[in-house]
């Protein structure tokens, strides 16, 4: 494999599990009406690892996200 299909690789696997996250990590909350992707608060590297995904996200479709449940 060259250089080029491993780093689109990563790339895809990265995208590709941000996308499990967002869909089995979401809730609504009641307060504002708001979609969050709520990260664990024990595993914080998840959310920094996943924060500049969630920062397109946000721009593109409104959803936010949160450390830990909103309450």
């Amino acid at each position: 494999m060259t250089f080029k299909r491993i780093f689109l690789f990563l790339v895809l696997a990265y995208v590709l599990a941000y996308a499990v996250i967002r869909t089995t990590q979401s809730e609504v909350w009641a307060k504002d009406g708001n979609t969050y992707v709520i990260y664990p608060s024990s595993t914080l590297f998840v959310y920094a690892a996943f924060r500049p995904l969630a920062y397109l996200d946000e721009k593109l479709t409104g959803r936010r996200s949160s450390v830990g449940p909103k309450t």
